[in-house]
């Protein structure tokens, strides 16, 4: 074969796959029909979860080191802002890092793994064998094949892997308008600035470079009509309705208007065919999630085809990216037409349902986490695959004080992590270990108290992306052994 994976499309979520793939010594190829990264940035967020998501790869800093760390979120465009610092995670913050420096960084990262980058080629088809897929390629020079093992579509809300596939992608029309622009501005407002009133919502988002980002929505922009493409006058006549300044406004950088057609891929996985990212999933760009819940379908996939090409992880393992993933898309596209009624609630019942939410948000903290939690993505949870099973599993595992270092500092795109909390000397899961599979003990065990949950647990599972697949709470080390092993069963070839 050409390569074991290729990967259609070259954005962030087609690059962190490629990455993960190369650091489990997958062969990879990335195919990208543009010739240079876009200057324009779609994606400006990085939320906490995907920065742990880099940091467990030693990954992060690069990213924390040219990203303006921002202390919250939004909800809706709410006049109560989700205070992010409340966050359980090292990372309670967002970044602001245009998309254009996120792509760069991730495909330098793909480049130094030894991944390869076909840019000016697209892909135009693929044929299914028996035991390959044959991607059909267009480029420079003409048509051409690459012969892999599975493909993954990564191509954006226009997939053409999607549409090859004969993958559905139902859902509803675009019935709202947003605009954007990225300009400077001689007097720019405070970070964290947003308005909403009859005249229409706007927020204003500070990026690197001394340009601002402008967004949002009017009444009339309430239309099935496209208008034209934005101009800087009509931008300047949005921001001075609503804010009464157009805050110095004099250079654009990009002008855009962009809809809210939500779809969702009614299956993700087509045999040797895979979707994520905006493949997957298309919505209305509210908070600042869609990239990072790209990146995430990428860190769910990559290491269970590695797994299965590497030969320690059963057939089966690949059924379960479409079982996780796809209710990740299903709330996605739910939160984001939710997010999208309340930054249109021009009417005066719509003016009060705001008020309440936000009244909501600050007299209740557990509200703030809530909502703080799932657009960051650090709630999300997948079910558990057998009855009985612990609480913790399928959750995102915290970054645990192991004596010294992190829990996300041992994880690895290649195996599993058996984490030894018994603090026995003789360490009773060491045999364990096998290809997939690392066992971490550290005696003594805790140096720190367990976060909520992990009390009594004497073990724990943790999948390469950083969810648990099993805690065991049994002190007898023999009953604990027979219980992982049990596990293990199921998750490794023997």
């Amino acid at each position: 074969m050409d390569c074991q994976v290729v990967v259609a499309g070259g954005g962030p979520a087609g690059l962190w796959l490629a990455a993960e793939l190369r650091r489990c010594a997958v062969t990879v190829t990335v195919v990208e029909a543009r010739t240079e990264r876009d200057p324009r940035s779609r994606a400006l967020t990085v939320h906490p979860r995907t920065i742990e998501t880099f940091a467990s790869r030693g990954a992060h800093e690069p990213f924390t080191a040219e990203g303006l760390p921002l202390p919250g979120g939004h909800f809706g465009v709410l006049e109560s802002r989700l205070d992010f610092r409340r966050l359980p995670s090292p990372f309670p913050h967002t970044l602001a890092l245009p998309q254009e420096r996120t792509e760069a960084l991730l495909e330098e990262q793909a480049r130094e793994l030894g991944a390869t980058i076909l840019r000016g080629h697209e892909v135009t088809g693929f044929t299914d064998g028996p035991d390959h897929v044959d991607v059909h390629l267009r480029g420079p020079h003409g048509p051409a094949t690459l012969r892999a093992a599975y493909l993954a579509g990564c191509d954006g809300a226009r997939s053409t892997v999607r549409t090859a596939a004969g993958i559905g992608f139902p859902g509803t029309p675009s019935t709202v308008l947003g605009w954007l622009g990225d300009v400077r501005l001689d007097r720019p407002p405070a970070p964290g600035y947003s308005h909403f009133g009859p005249a229409g919502t706007l927020m204003a988002v500070p990026m690197p470079g001394g340009v601002h980002r402008l967004v949002g929505i009017t009444p009339r922009d309430l239309t099935t009509t496209w208008p034209g493409d934005l101009t800087l006058d009509e931008l300047r006549e949005n921001v001075t309705a609503m804010a009464g300044d157009d805050f110095g406004m004099r250079e654009a950088v990009w002008l855009s208007r962009y809809g809210n057609a939500t779809r969702l891929a009614d299956r993700y996985r087509h045999g040797r065919v895979f979707l994520a990212g905006d493949a997957a999933h298309q919505h209305f760009p509210a908070g600042g999630v869609g990239m990072n819940v790209g990146i995430q379908d990428a860190a769910n996939l990559a290491w269970k085809l590695a797994a299965t090409l590497n030969g320690w992880a059963p057939d089966t393992l690949l059924d379960t990216y479409h079982a996780e993933r796809h209710p990740v898309g299903a709330d996605l596209t739910e939160t984001s037409r939710a997010q999208v009624a309340l930054m249109t609630a021009f009417t005066p019942e719509g003016i009060s349902l705001r008020a309440l939410l936000s009244r909501l948000i600050t007299t209740l903290p557990d509200l703030n986490d809530h909502l703080a939690a799932q657009v960051s993505s650090l709630a999300v949870t997948y079910p558990p695959d057998r009855p009985g099973a612990h609480p913790l599993t399928g959750t995102r595992a915290p970054d645990l004080a192991l004596g010294g270092t992190g829990l996300f500092a041992l994880l690895r795109a290649d195996s599993y992590l058996l984490l030894d909390l018994t603090g026995d000397p003789a360490r009773p899961l060491g045999h364990l270990a096998r290809p997939g599979l690392r066992v971490h003990a550290d005696p003594p065990y805790p140096p720190h108290p367990l976060p909520d949950g992990w009390s009594g647990v004497r073990a724990a599972l943790v999948r390469p992306d950083g969810h648990v697949a099993w805690a065991g709470t049994d002190g007898r080390g023999t009953a604990l052994v027979d219980d992982a092993t049990a596990v293990l069963a199921t998750t490794h070839r023997k």
